[in-house]
């Protein structure tokens, strides 16, 4: 256990306040009204065929109201018709294993009783091809057996490189449907070209394999439902380019520029595929690039890990100090596939540990440098997701005051 000398832990830390940070929100009230309203556009529903074998692809992204947008595309493809089946799009998410995939789908309320059709987490893949970078590209064989493939994902800002096309269908259809084999070859690619690479391989897939039509998410800055589309097959690497655009606008920011410490009460598999969004908070040893403003933080603090990790506390490397309470929830085996997969061991790596909170941020204060105890600039978030309501010291709320999207709760 880290030792602090006497007067470390014996001057008094900030009052916090609650302050809310002000976003655009559009948002959808009938879910399952819009998913039916596209999915019955001639367009669209006339690729599923009577009799039809449908692979339905779903990740485990921690997308909002997934289970309710699922079921309604089941429902609909029911409808028309088909036969449709879920298949786990989540590449060496779970361990990699159809055991472990099957209980992050359960645990998203994503089961064969929920859903009323099979799940198919086998994790045999079929090889595609290779792209002009000599990258393999592989792709579910169940899915590829199928008569039609519906991918549904959330498009958003990805948390590892900047491009065109970034987190979205395109994504879950190399890397999601490529199962944990296909995670680990596209990952050979460097982060400079990852980008062209997930456009080029996607290409290689849509011409081999049946993709009738992709149902894109779009969240808003309050982790609500903000849109959802059904794209047909041939136009989802252009319309994805689009609502890479549209993610962005409506992602939320820490909008505190200067920060000695940012306590943060979680990360996970289900906020974020690097555990949380460095889009927000600026830092990654993966991601060099970022396109929303970010604040300048001195030290992280990590105080739990969400119950849909299940212990894949990927993200855990970036932080400084952590309590015993994450320690004490790592699945090793599952984080380190996911760190390996990506060719990121650094996002594994074991921080400080703490017994307590108090101590966790009075270790990240004394190894700020420069940070004024009578001024400490600290703020409390609850993860990447909810910024809506977070939390500042003393010296921040003078800051809040004066912002106009900012306000005190």
């Amino acid at each position: 256990m880290p030792i602090l000398l006497e007067d470390d832990l014996n001057y008094p830390l900030p009052r916090m306040y609650k302050v809310r940070q002000s976003f655009p929100r559009p948002k959808l009230d009938d879910i399952e009204r819009r998913v039916s309203d596209e999915i019955s556009r001639p367009e669209i529903k006339g690729r599923i065929k009577p009799g039809a074998s449908v692979a339905v692809g779903v990740g485990s992204r921690g997308v909002k109201n997934l289970s309710v947008i699922v079921r309604a595309v089941l429902n609909q493809i029911k409808e028309a018709g088909g036969h449709p089946f879920i298949v786990s799009a989540m590449g060496s998410h779970g361990g990699g294993a159809p055991e472990g995939q099957r209980e992050v789908l359960r645990s998203y309320g994503i089961t064969e009783e929920s859903m009323g059709v099979e799940i198919v987490t086998s994790v045999d893949v079929v090889r595609v091809g290779k792209t002009s970078r000599g990258i393999d590209v592989y792709f579910d064989k169940a899915a590829m057996s199928a008569d039609l493939v519906v991918p549904i994902n959330r498009v958003k800002l990805h948390t590892d490189f900047v491009a065109d096309i970034q987190s979205g269908l395109c994504k879950m259809l190399v890397i999601g449907l490529g199962n944990h084999i296909g995670c680990s070859a596209i990952h050979e690619d460097g982060n400079d070209t990852f980008g062209e690479t997930i456009l080029e391989a996607s290409g290689m897939i849509l011409k081999s394999a049946a993709v009738g039509f992709g149902v894109a998410v779009v969240e808003n800055a309050c982790d609500e439902t903000a849109l959802i589309e059904a794209i047909p097959g041939e136009s989802i690497r252009e319309r994805e380019m689009e609502l890479v655009k549209i993610a962005r606008d409506n992602m939320p920011t820490l909008m505190i520029p200067e920060i000695d410490v940012l306590i943060v009460k979680e990360i996970g598999k289900n906020i974020s595929g690097a555990g949380f969004d460095p889009n927000i908070l600026g830092k990654s040893y993966i991601l060099k690039e970022f396109v929303l403003p970010v604040p300048n933080i001195k030290r992280m603090v990590l105080l739990d890990i969400t119950r849909e990790s299940h212990g894949n506390a990927i993200g855990v490397g970036v932080f400084d100090v952590i309590t015993r309470n994450v320690f004490d929830k790592l699945d090793l085996e599952q984080m380190y596939a996911n760190a390996i997969a990506v060719k990121c061991p650094e996002d594994a790596r074991i921080p400080l540990i703490a017994s307590s909170e108090e101590e966790a941020t009075r270790i990240a204060v004394k190894t700020a440098r420069g940070a004024d105890r009578e001024r400490l600039k600290i703020v409390r978030i609850k993860n990447t997701l909810e910024l809506e309501t977070i939390e500042v010291s003393d010296v921040l709320r003078e800051y809040a005051e004066r912002h106009d999207k900012l306000s005190l709760i």
